[in-house]
């Protein structure tokens, strides 16, 4: 990838969209962790967008993902009207331009520039982590409401898990998990399992972010939702899937430039009291708490052990991996427990 100039791609797929505009110049503003790349994109008359180019993926998931976010943009009623940057239409259409050569095949989509308010403190007080806990609940409960607004999603957490079941019965997939395969397919044969033994399929799906971090949203000075941005990893599924990133958020740790996935944050005091106040708000159930531990462990299959490496730079992508054959799967079993959870939400 090195020798592949992300910049006049972008350039590139400007002038698909509108060459009346010119660009003046074109800044990197990436978080330097994913594969990720999101630029801003300047004009000689001063305005400007953000533009997003990825290369992981399926180009039809990228289509999609942003579809869906788009009119979600749209219906959110409020106070969410403004919460997601709305994608640059062309016609009646998204826009969205597909680079292809014989090096890469690359996507890119521009984004409104949204307006950001206050970011959290890197490690949470008390009456931050009950105003979020509340207002995590409302922008669940608001998301429920509009699903059925929403245009149809093709990916599954079933689907994400059948990709790679296939992709290790090929020759890449044996080779590249040579280590470790026995350990995947016993993980992704756990979580199958459970995942039947509770319906989940039946569950109602909303729109999840997943990857909430302090970096990606913004808050009012009275800890009110206000924006969000960075919907790499967005998927309409259960709305437990977005806590273990809520749980990472209180956690008593805080945030942190070197980061793990351990699991220990779904089972601190702090995460309990996130809990309870959402829990007051828009009422959790007993499966959905029983069924965190599998939610944990279907995020590192997916996006730690299949997504890894086309994902994180490779540095976190080799530190990730080998952390998850080390800790991450062994205590799964032997830390999560739902009992403390259930008892502190009287479930």
């Amino acid at each position: 990838m090195m020798f592949i100039q992300f910049s006049e791609i972008i350039e590139e797929a400007w002038a698909n969209y509108d060459p009346s505009r010119n660009i003046k110049s074109i800044s990197d503003i990436s978080a330097k962790v994913s594969t990720n790349h999101v630029y801003k994109v300047i004009f000689e008359d001063k305005g400007f967008v953000i533009a997003k180019l990825s290369y992981f993926g399926q180009y039809e998931h990228f289509v999609e993902d942003h579809t869906i976010i788009n009119v979600l943009a749209n219906n959110l009623p409020e106070p969410y009207e403004n919460f997601l940057s709305r994608s640059l239409m062309k016609g009646n259409n998204l826009f969205t331009y597909r680079f292809r050569n014989a090096l890469i095949d690359a996507w890119v989509v521009f984004y409104r520039p949204i307006k950001i308010d206050k970011k959290l403190p890197r490690r949470l007080e008390e009456e931050h982590i009950r105003s979020l806990g509340k207002q995590f609940a409302k922008l669940h409960q608001t998301c429920s409401k509009v699903r059925n607004t929403l245009p149809p999603s093709s990916k599954t957490l079933h689907s994400d898990i059948e990709h790679l079941q296939r992709l290790m019965d090929s020759e890449l997939g044996r080779y590249e998990h040579r280590m470790n395969e026995s350990t995947i397919r016993e993980q992704c044969d756990l979580f199958l399992e459970k995942a039947e033994k509770v319906k989940f399929k039946e569950w109602e799906r909303i729109p999840v972010f997943v990857d909430w971090n302090i970096g990606n949203f913004s808050v009012t000075r009275s800890y009110k939702l206000f924006s969000r941005w960075d919907y790499d990893w967005f998927r309409m599924s259960s709305r437990i899937l977005d806590f273990y990133f809520l749980s990472r958020i209180v956690s008593d740790i805080g945030d942190r430039t070197v980061f793990s996935y351990n699991i220990d944050p779904l089972m601190e005091e702090r995460f309990i009291l996130f809990l309870q106040e959402y829990h007051k708000v828009y009422p959790l159930t007993e499966p959905e708490i029983r069924f965190l531990g599998e939610v944990y462990r279907f995020f590192i299959i997916n996006y730690v052990i299949k997504d890894g490496r086309y994902f994180f730079h490779e540095i976190y992508a080799s530190k990730l991996q080998a952390e998850a054959y080390q800790s991450y799967f062994p205590e799964l079993d032997k830390k999560f427990n739902p009992e403390p959870l259930l008892r502190a939400l009287k479930i």
